[in-house]
């Protein structure tokens, strides 16, 4: 068993136990990059701040590139017994170099060199989760140009409301992400601070330049204060809570998408490539990528509420629970990758069944507002055209008719001031294609949206 960097005041060795159960290097071995990227900054102010001498920072400067190529190679195994990453890279580049590599730890604490790795890990995380939507949003603005012309349902409370373009129903998730990939933006000016230098939540009484390692790691801000430094985890739940909504955004289009592909819906098909089969019923043609899409939304919501958990009762400063914001972390940002990545892929091999579309938008009505403002156009206050219009409804209904089933004559034995131009307003095409106010559902305001969007890029 290896000595311990902290074994000096103790007695006795951890037993094998301990080990098992405090050890973190199963999952932030994964932040080894970033570690070495962090010690070789720190390094080169060791050197150029003469805290440690010329020759020794060279050969720090070595030995971690060294490492860096071994690890890359996969020719370096990290071992529990070191406890976690950072102690794994230090312990591995001081057996290569000697004691220079004891060194390296000089006015720094694994306390703020975790906050600096986490840091640097989310900072490149974010950069592709939000290149993740973005690609993403090209698909659904893709779709919604190729498929202008199909006219669905709209709903409230999942009964048919209006007449509205699939595309228009496709950039409201354009919009959802939009504001993902913004509050993503917005938490990188939280993650990019520089926290090392902090140690272990004092500071140090050498004369380090803090200026210097930002500026090498491109950290636009430094940390203020020492204790909040190595204890912040605000960021990572943050992050967490703008990966929860975008999961949300994820798990609502997932769930339009399997009701849509259902035979009571019927409106698309899905592709085989990326469905699955039952067990036991041979037909079966089972959406299980958007259910999962659907279902890991809980898996990452409950990563927020975790990590909330954790850091609910801590003091200040450092405390061994931080470890656990790890995993909740890591698990986010794979989940929301994927999930990302398979609905990009899948998206365009979605069919869209547009007569099965256009057939439900003509029925349950879905002009009836289009004729009370028909009625609010000739003059009436919109409360009594709403009545009147409710009354030609149950009119329908009790005979087993639509809107379009009507004369002239029955039309106005509700309201005098119905006239056969009435026919034109209860037509789903015209209904669509009038609604004309910036951000409606005609076509005209649909493309415009859209050549907007393809200007920004």
């Amino acid at each position: 068993m290896s000595t311990k960097s902290w074994a000096g005041r103790f007695k006795e060795k951890t037993t094998k136990t301990v080990e098992t159960f405090t050890s973190s290097v199963a999952f932030d071995s994964r932040l080894w990059e970033y570690d070495i990227e962090g010690s070789v900054a720190h390094a080169k102010m060791l050197g150029k701040q003469k805290i440690i001498s010329a020759k020794e920072a060279r050969s720090i400067l070595r030995g971690l590139n060294r490492l860096k190529q071994k690890i890359q190679k996969g020719q370096f195994r990290f071992s529990d017994e070191m406890e976690d990453v950072h102690m794994n890279i230090e312990s591995a580049l001081t057996h290569a170099i000697g004691s220079a590599g004891g060194k390296l730890h000089t006015a720094r604490s694994r306390n703020d060199q975790v906050a600096l790795d986490l840091r640097l890990y989310l900072r490149d995380e974010i950069a592709e989760v939000r290149r993740l939507i973005k690609d993403f949003q090209s698909v659904l603005v893709k779709l919604a140009e190729k498929h202008i012309d199909i006219i669905i349902p709209g709903y409230t409370h999942l009964q048919r409301a209006q007449p509205v373009l699939l595309s228009h129903h496709l950039m409201a998730y354009f919009e959802m992400f939009a504001r993902d990939a913004d509050r993503f933006e917005d938490c990188l000016k939280r993650v990019n601070v520089l926290p090392l230098g902090s140690c272990a939540l004092a500071g140090t009484t050498l004369p380090i330049d803090r200026k210097y390692v930002a500026r090498l790691l491109k950290f636009p801000a430094i940390s203020n204060n020492s204790i909040d430094a190595v204890s912040d985890r605000d960021f990572v739940v943050e992050f967490i809570s703008a990966a929860s909504l975008l999961m949300t955004h994820i798990s609502r289009l997932s769930e339009e998408l399997v009701l849509w592909n259902s035979e009571e819906f019927g409106f698309i098909e899905l592709p085989d490539a990326y469905s699955t089969g039952s067990s036991i019923m041979p037909q079966k043609k089972n959406p299980d990528v958007l259910e999962l899409t659907r279902g890991k939304t809980g898996r990452v919501v409950g990563h927020l509420l975790s990590v909330f958990v954790v850091l609910k009762g801590l003091p200040l400063a450092y405390n061994r629970d931080l470890q656990e914001d790890k995993e909740p972390l890591f698990d986010t940002v794979d989940t929301v990758r994927a999930c990302l990545s398979v609905l990009t892929e899948m998206m365009p091999k979605i069919s869209f069944n547009k007569a099965a579309m256009r057939t439900a938008a003509e029925g349950g009505f879905s002009t009836a507002t289009d004729l009370a403002e028909y009625l609010v156009r000739k003059g009436l206050p919109f409360r009594k055209a709403h009545r009147i219009t409710g009354g030609i409804t149950g009119y329908c209904l009790d005979r087993n008719k639509t809107l379009a089933d009507l004369d002239l004559k029955e039309f106005k034995r509700f309201s005098k001031l119905i006239n056969k131009d009435v026919f034109n307003c209860i037509s789903t095409d015209v209904s669509v294609n009038r609604k004309n106010t910036y951000g409606g559902t005609s076509k005209k305001k649909v493309l415009q949206q859209i050549k907007k969007i393809r200007k920004r890029k």
